[in-house]
């Protein structure tokens, strides 16, 4: 018999080649799809600024590890995913040092301050995109236009661009916040051919990504699966400005964020439910929450405030989420929580 048949541990009972390491490795494999289509159609600048975020984060983990005297976890290749998740919610026209900004908020003020992996409730590359656009608008709003191979019309690599020279096309969002439908087929937007952050153009390569993800049971489909859903339901019940359903629903689910939102940040497993019930209901949120600051809000987008706001109430869906114990009425468990005790000092009311 081996040492580890003799091994008495607490539940669950359970074996697997997997770890953080390798579930990381393979969220790096799959957002190399995204990653490919923006050096394509924006050209090297894209490639520049994702180098430099991800070294940014693996630089800003391990300096707050060493000042903590902590464990050094670069090794398990976390930072470098968060590293690539802030640069896809970058516009491609940022300056170079938008990001190592980014990195530093993301990195020691929403993951390592809170304990590291595992510990922080906000999905730190959303959390770090919320923080930059509240202090830099109008870089985070410089959207370029689309370039392809040679690159001769491409932003620079490394020199800062002025705000001005950048803003030089509209994502379709924002026609849609006006009333507009974008001046381009669909077929161009579901394979990235418009303006936008870098990672979240094209829905066919997140699309390739997600199943790929799924394939290797990294994530569950469930919750994107409901977001996504929630969203195309909502939209297509209630286009605005007499757009056709159809046509409106579609616009809304190829533009922005809500494919990279929906596939790689809502699932993120810190932030994220672990009862099936729970992450449901945080998809179905998600959604909502979507739809209602794209339609009500100053910003055409609403995945980055939607998942980060749904993040804070993770603990209360896995609380509704929990299965329903024999002889016990449903969230009755939950609402005692709630209930003020007894002047004496009893039980739970």
């Amino acid at each position: 018999m081996s040492e580890r048949m003799l091994t008495v541990s607490s539940s669950p009972h359970a074996f697997t080649q997997d770890d953080t390491r390798s579930v990381m490795l393979d969220m790096c494999i799959a957002l190399v799809f995204p990653l490919a289509i923006a050096v394509y159609f924006f050209g090297p600048r894209a490639l520049v600024l994702t180098v430099i975020s991800v070294a940014s984060c693996v630089l800003f983990e391990v300096l707050v590890c060493k000042i903590l005297k902590r464990a050094v976890p670069v090794g398990d290749l976390s930072a470098v995913v968060t590293g690539l998740f802030l640069a896809f919610c970058l516009p491609v026209s940022v300056p170079v040092w938008l990001p190592v900004v980014g990195a530093l908020f993301a990195m020691v003020v929403v993951k390592q301050l809170y304990g590291g992996l595992g510990k922080n409730f906000l999905n730190p590359a959303l959390a770090a995109r919320a923080f930059l656009f509240a202090a830099w608008p109008a870089l985070m709003t410089a959207w370029s236009k689309i370039t392809l191979p040679p690159f001769t019309d491409a932003l620079p690599a490394f020199r800062t661009v002025s705000v001005p020279d950048a803003l030089s096309a509209a994502t379709p969002l924002k026609l849609l916040k006006v009333g507009q439908l974008p001046d381009l087929s669909l077929w161009d937007a579901f394979r990235g051919e418009m303006a936008g952050s870098m990672g979240e153009i094209s829905a066919l390569m997140l699309l390739v990504a997600g199943v790929f993800l799924v394939v290797r049971r990294v994530i569950t489909p469930r919750i994107p699966l409901c977001y996504i859903a929630t969203v195309a339901v909502l939209t297509f019940a209630f286009p605005r400005f007499g757009a056709p359903n159809l046509e409106w629903m579609l616009w809304q689910l190829l533009s922005g964020g809500l494919m990279l939102g929906a596939i790689f940040m809502a699932t993120d497993y810190s932030t994220s439910p672990v009862t099936k019930r729970g992450q449901v209901l945080y998809g179905i949120g998600c959604g909502v929450l979507t739809v209602c600051i794209r339609y009500f809000g100053s910003y055409p987008e609403g995945v980055c405030y939607s998942i980060l706001l749904m993040n804070t109430a993770v603990w209360l869906l896995d609380k509704l989420g929990l299965p329903r114990r024999f002889g016990v009425r449903r969230f009755d468990r939950f609402f005692a929580h709630f209930r003020k005790k007894q002047p004496g000092g009893g039980g739970v009311k």
